[in-house]
């Protein structure tokens, strides 16, 4: 699905979709890191009836998977993040719908899908509780802050390309202020950093966070947490989750690949709350590493996206289901009969 969605793709949405930041040193190393986990699978259990359900943030999903938020995804197919919420629920795994989608909440959490939803924090903090209040209405089930964005990573070939959305693609959350968005930067620049720098603040703090936790009594999860000590922060604000990420090697360039967190993290927290991970996932084993290091499940980004880009809510179903054989596959191969199983194999790192 990469290598077909890579062809087909107009170039500068290509390379939106696929790339990193700087020298795209963390975007790489993800991957490495991932395949530097090696499980220790145990043998002679009863995996005849081997199942991938679980819960996440209290809620049931057919496997340890939530879909996550990518901005702008009608980019690659007309119907978007509307699609690709159909081919979550399908699934059955949440989708995350983001700040920056090109389709209305309201519109998602009509699909039935256990819809997320992804906030970036508006220079007017009225606004941000705007758009949570709005989220709620719709039906949201959990509200994602993104915490690693005060403004938008050096993505060298977005700004080589002077990538800018076309006019038929739209921030659906943000009634206003979006041209800058559309606007072709004159010299080497990204007209989308442009416009997050205009929408969005540097200053968000933990103060923001406890005032979030206030007001919402939705479960809130922190997304884009690296350093121990910040969960530990996040916990003493009261969040459900926090996502251990590095926004898929697109912020700061030579952040530690996420996988290479998690444990550390995991440690931290002492079961306080839940940990998901994100950045670098692209396999059924994958999943089944990060279960292994610890946490309850992961978020998987580009993958449905390039699904997407191939046959709409069909392509992005496949994507899911493939991910989800995969799981189950490597669950049983590694001796584990269910999803609470993968928490106690050991692993090796090479």
């Amino acid at each position: 699905m990469e290598r077909a969605a890579a062809a087909v793709l107009p170039a500068d949405v290509r390379d939106f979709l696929f790339g990193g930041s700087g020298a795209e040193t963390t975007l790489d190393a993800n991957r490495a890191a991932m395949d530097r986990v090696f499980l220790v699978p145990r043998v002679l259990r009863d995996v005849s009836r081997c199942t991938t359900g679980t819960t996440l943030l209290g809620r049931p999903a057919r496997m340890p998977v939530a879909v996550a938020p990518v901005a702008y995804q009608r980019l690659v197919h007309p119907e978007g993040e509307l699609a690709a919420a159909r081919a979550a629920h399908a699934a059955g795994v949440p989708f995350t719908a983001g700040s920056l989608s090109s389709v209305p909440v309201e519109r998602l959490t009509a699909t039935g899908a256990a819809v997320w939803f992804q906030l970036y924090w508006p220079r007017a903090s009225g606004h941000a509780f705007d758009l949570v209040t709005r989220a709620e209405d719709a039906g949201v089930e959990a509200i994602v802050l993104t915490v690693d964005v005060p403004w938008m990573g050096r993505r060298l070939r977005d700004m080589r390309n002077r990538f800018a959305l076309p006019d038929h693609v739209r921030a659906a959350h943000l009634a206003a202020g979006t041209t800058a968005a559309h606007r072709a930067p004159a010299g080497p620049s990204s007209a989308l950093a442009a416009h997050t720098d205009a929408a969005f603040s540097a200053s968000l703090t933990w103060a923001s966070v406890a005032a979030l936790r206030e007001r919402t009594r939705l479960p809130l999860v922190l997304k884009g947490v690296l350093a121990p000590e910040d969960a530990v922060r996040a916990v003493e604000c009261g969040v459900d989750a926090v996502v251990v990420s590095n926004h898929g090697g697109r912020q700061l360039d030579g952040a530690v690949p996420s996988v290479d967190a998690l444990p550390g993290i995991v440690a931290a927290l002492g079961g306080r709350c839940e940990v998901l991970l994100d950045s670098g996932v692209r396999s059924g084993t994958d999943v089944l590493r990060a279960l292994a290091l610890g946490a309850r499940g992961v978020l998987v980004g580009r993958p449905p996206v390039w699904g997407l880009a191939m046959g709409g809510e069909a392509g992005a179903r496949r994507v899911l289901e493939l991910l989800g054989d995969e799981f189950r596959d490597a669950l049983g191969l590694a001796g584990c009969a269910d999803v609470s199983a993968a928490g106690e194999l050991r692993t090796l790192r090479r």
